[in-house]
């Protein structure tokens, strides 16, 4: 364990090791979509507006789009998503919280007490 000794910090992409982000999106646009009294397959909607974020990194990466905010990304692969599987009808302000639950997203049963171990050392 010498070796361990001279480590600093431990640094690790967390999104889908640490949160459940398909479930959260699924649950969040479930909820709209009662509220909103629209039927959609919400599972193909997370998953769809999951596969664009790739193609909108490719863009930026390439030069294609100019740098741009996560959140603005997303915006624009939800626009499609809405638009594709014909869910209409949202508000302005119903779209954006949407586009938010990228923030509310559950953390995995395990997350905060292995995150919470990690802490300690």
């Amino acid at each position: 364990m010498k070796e361990l000794g001279s480590v600093k910090a431990l640094t690790f992409d967390v999104f889908g090791t640490v949160v459940d982000w398909r479930g959260g999106i699924i649950r969040e646009a479930s909820a709209l979509g009662r509220a909103k009294r629209r039927d959609a397959d919400w599972a193909k909607f997370a998953d769809l507006w999951r596969s664009l974020y790739q193609p909108a990194m490719s863009r930026v990466r390439s030069g294609e789009l100019p740098w741009t905010k996560l959140d603005d990304l997303h915006r624009m692969n939800l626009m499609q998503v809405l638009d594709r599987l014909g869910i209409a009808g949202l508000s302005e302000s119903e779209i954006e919280d949407l586009n938010r639950a990228w923030h509310r997203l559950d953390p995995w049963p395990d997350a905060i007490p292995g995150m919470s171990r990690l802490k300690r050392r």
